[in-house]
Order: structure tokens, then sequence, then C-alpha cells
């Protein structure tokens, strides 16, 4: 009974800011989500697991309401993206294992330690996303509404939204991920503050600015990690016997 009076109070714990305080697994789930956005800018599998930790931290966080006094805020579409983000997590990491051992397979070991090589996306691709994005935050916003999430509703379906596209971006290794997950932050940032996630909003005020990093380093691998074309130069040994035997079934000829 103490061991679980234990486990609830560090479940419940919070770390004095100021005239107020943060909530302890509020930062231990961002600082597993700072993990998992290094790891997947460096292209490592281990980003998806970490990740998956922070998801599930944060997804009792964002149920505010459920988990803790009926005055936290509760963010449906925070919440639900946490959701999202362990179903599309379990996609990547399979899709980064295949695309490592093929990689293995074809090739020279440089940079086998990657997972993935960066690519664009395609033209209706990324009309697909814009899409998707607007498209999606129209439905959800009467669907949070009437759920009960916390207002401008519209913002927390953007983030969500906007979160399901970044993470199936980058478990397909493409650039553009990365700009979508600066459009998420610029919606959020605002929401999170004024909802009082403290802790959430600095991190994903942060995320903004590395998220502009990883974009320039996967634009940078793009470029470098393009598929080589194996040239061979003819021998020459072969070139001189062909040529020898020109020149004497000319004589020949003659």
């Amino acid at each position: 009974m103490d061991a679980l009076r234990w486990l609830i109070d560090i479940f419940n714990a919070y770390l004095p800011v100021g005239g107020g305080g943060l909530l302890v697994r509020e930062v231990v789930g961002n600082l597993f989500g700072l993990a998992s956005a290094l790891g997947g800018m460096r292209r490592k599998i281990w980003a998806w697991p970490v990740g998956i930790i922070g998801n599930v931290l944060l997804l009792t966080v964002f149920l505010g309401g459920y988990f803790s006094d009926a005055a936290t805020a509760t963010l449906l579409g925070q919440a639900g993206r946490q959701i999202m983000f362990i179903a599309v997590a379990v996609y990547g990491w399979r899709q980064w294992h295949a695309a490592r051992a093929e990689r293995m397979q074809h090739d020279d070991g440089a940079v086998a330690g990657h997972a993935v090589t960066p690519s664009w996306a395609s033209g209706p691709q990324r009309l697909g996303l814009a899409v998707v994005l607007l498209l999606g935050t129209v439905a959800l916003t009467p669907v949070f509404t009437a759920l009960g999430s916390y207002e401008p509703v519209w913002a927390d379906a953007w983030t969500f939204v906007g979160s399901l596209l970044a993470t199936y971006g980058m478990a397909k290794g493409w650039v553009e991920f990365w700009l979508v997950w600066v459009a998420v932050d610029i919606v959020g940032v605002p929401l999170l503050f004024s909802a009082g996630y403290y802790a959430s909003a600095f991190m994903y005020l942060f995320y903004g600015v590395f998220t502009l990093i990883g974009f320039f380093v996967w634009w940078r691998a793009e470029k470098q990690e393009k598929p080589r074309i194996e040239t061979r130069l003819p021998d020459p040994r072969l070139q001189d016997s062909s040529a020898a035997s020109t020149r004497s079934g000319g004589g020949h000829d003659r």
C-alpha cells in the first residue's frame, strides 16, 4: 500500500517554479520527446521507441481532467495525438527497420548507421499533405468542440492533424516532414501557453528552432546520399585486342 501511495505521489509530483509548478511527468515526457527528435534528425531507429515512452507520459498529462483536478485543462487534440503518435511510431519503427536492412545489403557501409535515405515528396504528395491538414482541421474542430476540448478548438485540431502528417512523413523519410512540424509549432505553442502547459509550450518553442535545423540536416543528407551510379571503365586489354583484330582483318581484306 505504501509502495502504491509512493507511485501515486511520483505520478502527481510538481516541480516548484515561481508561484506555481510544473508537472514532473510533463517535463519527463517532453525530455523523451526531445531525445526522440534528436534521434530522428540522426536517422536512428531508437528514436521511435524512445518517443513512444514520452507519448505515454504526455497522454496522461493532456487528459488533465481525468488524471488530476478538474481545474486542469483537457486538450483532447493533444491527448489524441499521443495515441496517434504511438500507432504511427510502430509503423515508422517497422519501416525504418526494413529500410536499414535493405541499405546494409546494398550500401558500402559508409552510411549504414542511418536507417533511411531522406527524399523529397512528390508534387501530388505535397498537395495531399496540405489538403489533409486543412480539411482534417475543419472536420475535427466540431468533434473536439462537442467533446469539450480547450478553446480555441481549431488550434487543437490543427496540431493533431499536423502531428499525424509530420510523423507519417518522418516514417516515409520525406524531408518536408520537418516543415510540417514548424506549422504545428506555430499554432501549438500559443495554445499550450494559454492552457497552462508551460513545460510543453517551452519545449515546443525549442522544437520550432530544432525542426528548422533538422530540415537543413536532412536536406544536405538528401543531396549527399543520392543513389550512386557505378561506372566501369573498359578493360584496355580488351580494347587493344579488339583493335589488333580489326587491323588484322582489314589487312587481309585488302
